[in-house]
């Protein structure tokens, strides 16, 4: 007979579609602990069904447009940073593609997206990135210069989308079809998934940046305007990859 801790090694082992057998095994044993690591197991599998019916509804605009051949989700990161460019991703995920806990980027936490990314850019039948300097930024405005940055990463897709799915903007100057969806990165798994590549992508940046910059601790806060960064503004003026345009009330 198996002792308790090696049932419960078994059970932070086993894949999803071994806890049904795990729970049957355990639930009638004689053990109360061992029977509590079958209700352990059962609330593991509810939560991992609730997630499945979460991605469900998150593909009801891939659903919607299916006709289309290659759906490509937009979104952008970096709007407003006092620092650094802004970054717009362009993803077209595989017709069944039900990668779980995809949601808008800002709910996940830093190690949660990485894992995300590694498998969006597995998955995906194609992803790019786009960019726009602070100095565009400056140049032409942040809203011009997020839709530069979203031009870029659709032009960079091979093979090009047929149906764009944006977060909330209509992007001027492509000829692709648009859907604009308000709030889309956490209504649609394509936008979802091209705000964790823009997110993870713009972060990995800034923390380059910091490497060069290290007095603004732009791994930390990313070119936003925290406390520290603002203070280290005050104290060292703009480094070269601040936006001018946005330092007027700081320095």
């Amino acid at each position: 007979m198996k002792s308790i801790n090696e049932i419960k090694e078994i059970l932070q082992a086993a894949s999803a579609e071994k806890l049904p057998e795990f729970i049957a095994a355990c639930s009638a044993d004689e053990r109360a602990g061992v029977r509590k690591l079958a209700a352990q197991a059962a609330k593991r599998l509810e939560a991992l069904e609730k997630e499945k019916r979460r991605i469900e509804k998150l593909r009801i605009y891939e659903e919607q447009y299916r006709e289309y051949s290659f759906i490509c989700g937009i979104d952008e990161v970096g709007r407003g940073p006092l620092a650094g460019p802004v970054a717009a991703a362009a993803v077209i995920l595989p017709k069944d593609c039900r990668i779980l806990y995809i949601n808008d980027s800002k709910q996940l936490s830093e190690k949660k997206r990485e894992e995300l990314y590694t498998e969006i850019t597995k998955q995906a039948v194609a992803y790019a990135v786009g960019f726009a300097s602070p100095e565009r930024i400056d140049e032409i405005n942040i809203l011009q210069a997020t839709y530069e940055a979203m031009r870029e990463a659709v032009g960079k897709l091979n093979p090009q989308p047929d149906l764009l799915l944006n977060d909330a903007v209509k992007i001027p100057g492509i000829a692709i079809p648009q859907v604009p969806i308000v709030k889309g990165d956490a209504k649609s798994i394509s936008i979802g998934a091209a705000s964790i590549v823009a997110k993870v992508t713009r972060d990995r940046l800034m923390a380059e940046y910091d490497s060069i910059f290290p007095e603004y601790d732009f791994a930390g806060n990313k070119g936003y305007g925290s406390a520290g960064h603002i203070e280290a503004l005050r104290k060292y003026g703009p480094s070269p990859i601040h936006r001018r345009s946005f330092l007027k009330n700081f320095i």
